[in-house]
C-alpha cells in the first residue's frame, strides 16, 4: 500500500508540473496575441509556432485523443398523451442539475424531463423548434423557425421549480435552423448563413457563409473556448470546423455521416456529430478532421438522429431520433 501510494503521489506530482509548465506557456502565448491585436497574420504564425503547445495542452485535457466507450444503453419514450404527431426530437439541453429539455419539432414543444428521462413539463410554442442550448443553469435559447408563416425567432424559456415559463423572445430577418451560445455570444444558422447575435438579439456579424445548397449551414456548435465554430451541411454532408472569426479550417467528411443533423460539443471540447440518414452518432477530433470512434448505430437502435447531447451529470451521451423513444448511453 505504502508503495501505491508513493506512486500515486509521483504521479499527481508528475500531472501537476505539467499543467504547470503548459499554464505558463499558454499565458506567455496569450499575453503574445493579446498584444498582436487584430493582425491575422501575426495570429497566424503564433499560433502555428505554438502548436506543439496547445496540442499537449487538449492531450492533457482529454481534447485530442480520448474517444468515449460506450457502457450501456437505455430507451425512453417521451411522448406525452396530448401530443398530436409522433414525436421528432430536433433538439436536446442538459441543466447543470440533470434535468433534460427537448424541443420537440412535430407537435412544437418543449419537455422537460426528470433525471429518470420522464416529462414532468411542457410548454408549447409559435411554431417548430429547431435546435435549443442553455443560456444559464436554468434558462435556454429554442431557435423557432416555421417556413410558411414566416416566424422566425429566438425564445427564451425558463425551468422554475420543475415547470417551464416563456421569457422574453426577438424575431429574426432570416430562417432559424440551429443555435449555439458561449460567453454571451448567440450563434444562430439560417441554413445558409452563421450569425452571430448578442443576448438582447442585436446583429453583431454574419460569420460563414455557404450558398452552394438549401442548408449548407445547418446546425452549429461552440467549443468552451470559443476558438471553435462546427458546422454541420446537411446538402454536402460535411462537418466544417471555423475559427472565432469565421475562417473554415477543417471539412470533414465520412461514408457514416450521410445527411448530418445533430452537433454537440461537451464541456471538455468533445465533438458528437449524427448522421441522419446514415444512423449513426460519431464522435469527431476537437480539430474537426478525424473520426474518433462511432458511439452508435443502427445495430444499436438508432434510427434518424436528429440531435444528440452529453451530460456531465450522469455522463451519459442523449440521442433525440424522428420517433418518440430518446436512447441514452452511458460512457467512460
Amino acid at each position: 500500500m505504502k508503495d501505491e501510494v508513493i506512486s500515486i503521489k509521483e504521479s499527481v506530482t508528475s500531472s501537476i508540473h505539467k499543467c504547470t509548465t503548459l499554464h505558463n506557456d499558454l499565458s506567455q502565448f496569450h499575453e503574445l496575441v493579446q498584444k498582436i491585436g487584430d493582425n491575422k497574420e501575426l495570429c497566424l504564425i503564433a499560433s502555428i509556432k505554438c502548436k506543439h503547445i496547445i496540442q499537449q495542452a487538449l492531450t492533457l485535457l482529454g481534447k485530442s485523443g480520448k474517444a468515449f466507450n460506450v457502457q450501456r444503453k437505455s430507451v425512453h419514450n417521451v411522448r406525452i398523451p396530448s401530443d398530436s404527431y409522433e414525436c421528432s426530437i430536433a433538439g436536446i439541453c442538459v441543466l447543470t442539475d440533470g434535468q433534460v429539455l427537448v424541443a420537440d419539432s412535430n407537435n412544437k414543444r418543449i419537455k422537460l424531463l426528470n433525471q429518470q428521462y420522464q416529462v414532468v413539463s411542457h410548454w408549447d410554442v409559435n411554431a417548430y423548434p429547431r435546435a435549443i442550448c442553455l443560456i444559464t443553469p436554468n434558462e435556454v435559447a429554442v431557435a423557432v423557425n416555421d417556413y410558411d408563416s414566416k416566424i422566425h425567432e429566438v425564445q427564451f424559456i425558463t425551468v422554475n421549480q420543475g415547470k417551464l415559463v416563456s421569457g422574453r423572445k426577438f424575431q429574426l430577418q432570416h430562417e432559424c435552423r440551429g443555435i449555439a451560445h458561449q460567453n454571451g455570444d448567440l450563434f444562430v444558422t439560417s441554413g445558409k448563413d452563421l450569425y452571430k447575435y448578442t443576448l438582447s438579439g442585436k446583429l453583431i456579424c454574419r460569420l460563414y457563409q455557404d450558398r452552394s445548397g438549401d442548408l449548407t449551414v445547418y446546425k452549429c456548435a461552440v467549443s468552451p473556448t470559443g476558438d471553435r465554430l462546427y458546422i454541420t451541411s446537411w446538402s454536402h454532408d460535411k462537418l466544417l470546423t471555423l475559427a472565432r472569426d469565421g475562417t473554415l479550417l477543417a471539412t470533414y467528411t465520412d461514408p457514416a455521416l450521410v445527411r448530418p443533423y445533430g452537433l454537440h460539443v461537451t464541456p471538455a471540447g468533445q465533438v458528437l456529430v449524427c448522421g441522419c440518414w446514415s444512423h449513426t452518432v460519431l464522435q469527431v477530433g476537437w480539430e474537426g478532421e478525424s473520426e474518433l470512434a462511432a458511439l452508435a448505430t443502427e445495430e444499436d437502435g438508432v434510427w434518424g438522429p436528429w440531435s444528440v447531447c452529453y451530460s456531465s451529470t450522469t455522463s451519459s451521451i442523449i440521442v433525440g431520433q424522428l420517433e418518440d423513444n430518446i436512447l441514452v448511453f452511458r460512457v467512460e
